[in-house]
């Protein structure tokens, strides 16, 4: 129907998972199972596999526990994948709360649109745990996006992964 009246479809919207830890009110539990949780219903639901994604948008909020917690989930679901790249929205757009998650989806279908995705601002002092590999620099980067993953956790331990894909 949408093609029959012309109109552009910018992205494919696969599936998404929403979870719910209440681990703690503003942190997500020190081994982040709520977060690799979600992020793995959200691939079992779209019935994509792990080795498809290539762009994960992080919800990364610049806090030493949130972002770790969910730089270990990215790895323990996706493992030391050299396609995948990894940016966080809120580097240029600080945390926008309740329209963060909205923002966000919009960037992911915009990199699958525009073939780039937005660089990392400020990203200075990764933790020496982090494979600063898979993030995307200061500059933005060149990327045909197969599937991107969008990730927003809020306060109380809810979560939300969902992804994209390019119409076909």
């Amino acid at each position: 129907m949408l093609r029959q009246r012309g109109a552009t479809i910018y992205a494919e919207f696969l599936g998404g998972s929403f979870t719910c830890d209440a681990y703690h009110m503003t942190e997500p539990h020190p081994e982040g199972t709520g977060i690799t949780l979600c992020i793995e219903k959200a691939l079992a639901d779209s019935g994509v596999a792990r080795e498809e994604i290539n762009y994960v948008n992080a919800h990364a909020t610049s806090t030493q526990s949130g972002d770790l917690k969910e730089y270990e989930a990215i790895v323990r679901c996706f493992g030391q994948n050299p396609q995948l790249r990894v940016n966080s929205t809120k580097s240029m757009t600080g945390h926008l709360i309740g329209a963060a998650g909205g923002i966000e989806a919009v960037a992911c279908i915009q990199a699958i649109r525009t073939g780039w995705v937005h660089p990392n601002l400020n990203l200075e002092n990764p933790e020496k745990v982090v494979d600063v590999g898979v993030l995307v620099g200061a500059e933005k980067e060149r990327c045909e996006v197969k599937v991107a993953l969008s990730n927003s956790f809020g306060f109380g331990g809810h979560n939300s992964s969902i992804l994209f894909a390019p119409f076909k």
